[in-house]
């Protein structure tokens, strides 16, 4: 059966208004995945499948072996396929009007500066380019190991799942999707791909894109639709795997809908460790500004709490946050909408820490003004509490200091020189172990911290960050069995590959040999 593109639908342009406006430039509407004129993809989505539509998706995926479209022993010049077809996309996105055509193409959905949708871009070019020649082949390298005797050997494969489902956020409308979706088919499994309604639009065009590059439309089906009826098509069709990113609540239901057979790449209240050592105060606060407030908040790698060495408070470092933090504006999306947490809710959450004793604003923590953001989203300005360290590890204060904001908000505390171990105990407590920073230089420093936590993508030193997924290291939590990571070989062997071992045993027999009295 022929891979499924949801049809393209007419929406209202007023659902995109609110969103700065930006003119898509008309030399890329000569490109083969630009189909359409940019007036009609501002006013444009794929159209949603409810649930008397999913039969067909249920029957393309059923109709895919569980040994997949390929494998080490079936059809292995797909792996060169797939690595041919890589190479060209990687061409096409390093194309300036091609990159700058998707670029603005995310601002249209999602309130992204052009620099951090364009990030988006340029990681999705390099994972492509990575990817490219005999890579994809090198991703399902096997092993041998000697046997106990002569003809007997023991082989161990990468072996794919066959039918899978990818189901991504609207956060990375491009970057996620992209990577976990050529993971699955370099595998040489079938995916079914959702992304979330609100962002489809740009899978939609990449989707174009891949197929002019080689991809062939039978291997990947691409939905459009709300979490309902995405559910029950993965009920239905019980994919072999399914890949989710996204908020935790969705991700335990998945969980038991699906029988643990998931990855997950959900939530995260990241954490930011500054150390005893004070170096380049200026760099540290560009940073923390970066980690907390790009994007509006909405990465799961987002700075959540910030724990400042007592060093640090004797310097400028807040003033110089506060500083970064205030010039953001709405006009050049450096601030914006938030899509998942209304004003009111963010507001109430910040009063709410405020009622904790010893605690007090930064900065921030009013809504933007001068906008015509519709009151379903959210619009504060970029916010920091600070909560005393005894007061946050309290039982009837430690739940609420720790919720996860997905939206421009941070939380802010202090910790004295031997305050480390309350540290530690804070970290050990948290659920989500995403991403983390450790900014320090002191090897005995960073030696205890990094021993003593588990988030799965942590930097440490001075430059450290809670942001960023580039192409070239593992993004992914650690510390659950069900933990899923994007970007690297590692990541895609990890979740979209399993183990097969073949033992080959072909004699010769050993000579005079005789049956053996039953054991």
């Amino acid at each position: 059966m022929n891979g499924i593109l949801a049809s393209r639908t007419r929406v209202p342009k007023t659902a995109l208004s609110w969103f700065t406006s930006f003119n898509l430039s008309r030399s890329a509407h000569s490109l083969p995945f630009a189909t359409v004129e940019a007036e009609e993809i501002s006013g444009s989505l794929p159209a949603e499948v409810h649930n008397i539509g999913i039969q067909p998706f249920v029957e393309s995926l059923s109709n895919c072996p569980k040994h997949g479209l390929h494998n080490p022993f079936k059809s292995p010049e797909r792996y060169l396929m797939y690595g041919d077809i890589s190479a060209k996309a990687a061409t096409m996105l390093s194309l300036p009007k091609v990159a700058d055509f998707f670029t603005r193409l995310i601002q249209r959905v999602a309130p992204k500066s052009y620099q951090q949708a364009y990030g988006e871009v340029y990681v999705t070019q390099k994972f492509l380019e990575n990817f490219s020649g005999d890579q994809v082949r090198f991703l399902a390298r096997s092993f041998a190991v000697p046997g106990n005797h002569l003809g007997q050997q023991s082989n161990g494969y990468r072996w794919p799942y066959g039918p899978v489902a990818v189901v991504t956020p609207f956060n990375f409308p491009l970057e996620i999707p992209v990577l976990q979706l050529m993971g699955a088919l370099y595998m040489g499994n079938k995916p079914i791909l959702k992304v979330d309604s609100k962002v489809s639009l740009v899978m939609d065009q990449m989707m174009r894109l891949l197929h002019y590059c080689g991809l062939p439309v039978e291997d990947v089906d691409f939905i459009n639709s709300d979490g309902k009826t995405m559910n029950k098509l993965l009920l239905k069709a019980n994919p072999r795997m399914t890949l989710f990113t996204g908020s935790s609540r969705v991700a335990e239901k998945l969980v038991a809908d699906l029988k643990g057979r998931v990855k997950l790449e959900d939530a995260g209240f990241d954490w930011k460790i500054l150390g005893p050592d004070v170096h380049e105060e200026d760099y540290v606060a560009w940073v923390c500004d970066q980690d907390a407030y790009a994007c509006s908040g909405q990465k799961c790698s987002a700075q959540s709490i910030l724990f400042m060495h007592e060093n640090w408070s004797k310097t400028s470092l807040l003033s110089k946050m506060k500083d970064l933090a205030e010039r953001r504006k709405l006009e050049d999306l450096t601030v914006g909408p938030v899509l998942t947490l209304t004003t009111e809710t963010m507001l109430d959450h910040a009063n709410k820490l405020l009622q904790i004793p010893g605690s007090k604003l930064l900065f921030g923590g009013k809504p933007l003004e001068n906008h015509s953001i519709p009151p379903i989203y959210g619009a504060i300005q970029p916010t920091a509490i600070y909560v005393p360290l005894e007061e946050m590890l309290k039982e009837n204060n430690y739940e609420l200091v720790t919720r996860e904001i997905f939206g421009p908000f941070q939380v802010v505390t202090e910790y004295k020189k031997d305050q480390l171990p309350l540290v530690l105990d804070a970290l050990e407590r948290m659920n989500a172990h995403l991403t983390a920073a450790v900014v320090s230089n002191d090897p005995y420093f960073q030696q205890e911290v990094l021993g003593n936590t588990v988030n799965g993508t942590t930097y440490a030193g001075l430059r450290a960050r809670t942001t960023g997924a580039p192409q070239n290291h593992w993004f992914g939590p650690a510390g659950d069995p069900l933990g899923a990571g994007i970007g690297t070989p590692e990541a895609i062997k990890l979740v979209w590959s399993c183990h097969r071992e073949i033992i080959y045993d072909v004699g010769p027999m050993p000579k005079q040999w005789e049956l053996p009295p039953s054991t």
